[in-house]
């Protein structure tokens, strides 16, 4: 990756900060054409990241997770109220010389990403105030569609010491996809919905720093990276923005806590890293991780996935007959329903969701979920009867 450098090694010449040079002329030799499409799966690539990603086949990843240096700008060391020594970020890999040096930096990166990614593929780039600004504005100005910028706000954050500066207590995530075009991107709603007390996901989160037997730590007890990231975090990102078997590229490796995220949920990694102690830590961390059983972590297809159907097709199919009526959970409307699948309010007959709509004086309504009918005594929602016929048609299909 484009770090370099861990506590106590000297390998700062080893970067770049003004952007790798041209990329090599694409190998003749057909044996060569052919490694370069296979995808690394599960690996990590030792180097710069940049040059690790132009050898990644063109629009070959579905999600990339970025946690970049922050050029934190730290000037001399950082102390508590009783003089001792915070262990702050102060390695080589997050100094720059300025922020022009830092803007390049990004924009290498992230056209290194970008070309990586399939055209629904999306990114996500944490960040503080330090750097996250300019990187917002470069993704934009490299094509990048931002969806949502996400506050995760921390259980336990450091305090301020010096009493000069509100406490730092949150972490920003943008969301973006390749481009403005991109329509059909990985996103898990129903999923997150219906883990959220069946409410919608917010935009901030709320998970504690990484503490405890999580953090990674040397024989002598520090901090093997100073910026491990929680697991929670990459499992909500990896739930909301991927699929079992996709492929989630993270430039910045570090301690691989993607990886090994990636390793339980059932995804593939692959870790661009320079460092030479972040990649044995992160392998051996990856190494003693196992995959979680598959149906804690395999994805309902969202409703935008499903086969569409026809309220026509429940008709046609016995499944209700001409003539039900249908009312909302609270039995203020009612229609009829009419043998070529429309329903009929009065003498207006129309579409499910038309019917639903005027019957309100609104101008849309899923009718789906408004409408309902009396079945032996019982309330069921015309959407239930869809389910059913879906899974009917799925084992149709497969007799």
């Amino acid at each position: 990756m484009f770090r370099a450098g861990s506590a106590g090694s000297k390998v700062q010449k080893l970067v770049s900060r003004t952007g790798p040079g041209p990329a090599s002329r694409p190998e003749t030799d057909g044996k060569a054409r052919l490694a370069q499409i296979v995808l690394p799966l599960d690996k990590i690539l030792t180097g710069d990241c940049v040059e690790a990603m132009r050898a990644l086949p063109e629009a070959s990843v579905d999600l990339v997770f970025a946690d970049p240096p922050y050029n934190l700008q730290l000037e001399g060391g950082l102390t508590r109220p009783d003089q001792s020594q915070v262990d702050a970020v102060d390695d080589d890999w997050d100094k720059f010389a300025s922020f022009a040096d830092y803007d390049r930096f990004t924009r290498y990166w992230l056209t290194a990403a970008r070309r990586a990614m399939k055209p629904d593929a999306t990114i996500f780039v944490i960040g503080s105030y330090h750097n996250i600004f300019r990187v917002g504005a470069i993704l934009q100005d490299l094509g990048f569609w931002i969806l949502n910028d996400i506050v995760w706000r921390k259980a336990n954050p450091m305090p301020n010491f010096r009493g000069r500066r509100f406490t730092n207590a949150h972490e920003t995530l943008i969301w973006a996809s390749k481009s403005a075009s991109a329509k059909n991107y990985t996103f898990n709603y129903e999923a997150l919905k219906a883990g959220n007390e069946d409410r919608q996901m917010r935009s901030d989160w709320f998970f504690p720093i990484c503490t405890g037997a999580e953090r990674l730590k040397d024989e002598a007890g520090r901090k093997t990276h100073p910026t491990q990231k929680p697991e929670a975090l990459l499992a909500r990102i990896l739930m909301a923005a991927s699929r079992p078997g996709d492929v989630v590229l993270d430039p910045f490796f570090g301690s691989g806590t993607t990886g090994a995220v990636a390793k339980k949920l059932g995804r593939h990694f692959i870790g661009c890293e320079r460092d030479p102690i972040y990649i044995e830590a992160a392998r051996a961390r990856i190494a003693a991780t196992g995959p979680i059983h598959g149906g804690a972590f395999s994805t309902p297809p969202g409703k935008r996935q499903e086969t569409r159907v026809a309220f026509a097709s429940l008709v046609e199919a016995a499944m209700i007959a001409p003539g039900t009526l249908l009312f909302d959970e609270k039995r203020r409307h009612q229609a009829m329903v009419r043998a070529d699948g429309a329903l009929a309010l009065g003498d207006i007959v129309g579409s499910i969701h038309k019917i639903g709509a005027l019957a309100q004086g609104l101008p849309a309504c899923n009718g789906w979920t408004f409408w309902h009918f009396d079945c032996e005594g019982e309330r069921i929602c015309i959407d239930d009867l869809r389910g059913q016929y879906r899974e009917i048609a799925k084992t149709c299909q497969g007799a």
